[in-house]
């Protein structure tokens, strides 16, 4: 499929048969499903941290069904919109789109569910039967991040006419897939202070935490809930994820007529190369911050330094870029 066939066609007319939500649901009824469920469920969950005063995990039951609807709803309609940009392998692309979508509602449901039963959905050993959901969970979003791989693998051998939006699209999913293996750094068996607890005799309850150096369930910043003492694994998890909308963002901004008169195709196409490669060195910063334990909103010298080396070799790309001259025109595009 095309980039044309996210386009009205010039002989449309409007009508429910050729609205956005007609043509996701014509591309892919089960990824269209897991859209509607994930935003059926934000006012539902935000019902809940009304009416329902439990605290799992020192936050609000409601604050995880109701962060995972914002981000599958968002996830979904990204990955939906790329797929369709996929050209000639249908089969394996409706396949991936089914995939995603019954994993994200596999996800939305078990997580649902625990808050229902008022236990926590993550890291959960307290029982067989939590234990079993945790892990179930873990396995769908495993397939969900084989088929984001599968996507940027399609979209890098693919040829498209215009080079800026093609590296855009395929640095933009490549980044989220780095944000989706940190998500797994989590996971990997007990951690230290879990470790501890049971040695000195405390069932283990829990095993793997979002949280690096302290406890999950600590003091946190509202909402989003990422330790303010210790580091926070969530904090690379989430702006990985979202380079799959920021770098084509930044593809699409560079893609506006103002761009074209001003930079040259190759200039361009590099910016983007610098954005992508950037956000996703920022991503392996903030793992780094993470790891040693250190939070987001306390960083060392160290970090700061780290962060202002990026910085700068971030902008020092874009100034090269800027003073670069070419022979082509502005406005010439080459396929990539």
């Amino acid at each position: 499929m095309s980039v044309k066939t996210l386009q009205a066609a010039p002989h449309d007319t409007p009508g429910a048969g050729r609205t956005l939500l007609a043509r996701a649901w014509r591309f892919n009824r089960v990824l269209t499903v897991a859209t509607f469920l994930s935003l059926a469920l934000i006012p539902i969950a935000l019902a809940g941290l009304v009416v329902d005063p439990q605290v799992i995990t020192g936050a609000p039951a409601w604050v995880k069904p109701l962060k995972f609807a914002i981000s599958i709803s968002v996830y979904t309609i990204t990955f939906g919109w790329f797929l369709s940009l996929v050209q000639g392998r249908q089969r394996w692309v409706q396949l991936a789109a089914n995939v995603t979508g019954i994993a994200l509602i596999g996800e939305l449901v078990l997580i649902t569910m625990q808050v229902l039963r008022g236990t926590a959905s993550h890291f959960n050993a307290a029982t067989a039967f939590d234990g079993m959901v945790f892990t179930t969970m873990g396995l769908l979003i495993t397939l969900v991040a084989f088929m984001n791989l599968l996507l940027a693998v399609w979209l890098i051998f693919q040829r498209m006419p215009d080079p800026v939006i093609a590296w855009g699209l395929r640095l933009g999913v490549l980044g989220s897939f780095l944000g989706m293996v940190v998500a797994f750094l989590m996971t990997m068996g007990p951690t230290p202070l879990q470790l501890e607890a049971a040695r000195a005799g405390a069932k283990l309850t829990m095993v793997g935490a979002h949280s690096v150096g302290v406890l999950d369930g600590g003091p946190g910043l509202p909402f989003l809930g990422w330790s303010t003492e210790g580091g926070d694994l969530r904090v690379p998890h989430f702006f990985g994820l979202h380079a799959l909308q920021l770098v084509p963002l930044l593809a699409f901004l560079l893609s506006r007529p103002a761009a074209r008169r001003r930079l040259a195709t190759g200039q361009r196409t590099t910016l983007v190369w610098i954005g992508g490669v950037g956000y996703s060195a920022l991503t392996g910063l903030l793992t780094w911050q993470a790891l040693r334990a250190q939070s987001i909103v306390a960083p060392d010298a160290l970090t700061w330094g780290a962060l202002g080396a990026l910085g700068a070799a971030i902008a020092a790309g874009v100034l090269v870029v800027l003073l670069w001259r070419q022979g082509e025109r502005p406005s010439t595009r080459t396929s990539a």
